[in-house]
């Protein structure tokens, strides 16, 4: 059950018409914000828990 071009194309066609071809950069630079900053926090807990186990 994998998308194949068809599937993809009528997702992107559908994305165009909801948002317009004008917010979807901002769109994107949000969900890229949001990627970063996700990833940012798991490194950061990561270095925590690593440092407190050198800690013991």
């Amino acid at each position: 059950m994998g998308l194949g071009a068809p599937e993809i194309i009528l997702i992107i066609i559908a994305i165009l018409i909801l948002f317009g071809g004008k917010k979807i950069p901002e769109l994107m630079k949000g969900l890229g914000k949001g990627v970063k900053e996700f990833k940012d926090a798991q490194n950061g807990e990561n270095t925590t828990a690593s440092e407190e186990k050198s800690k013991l």
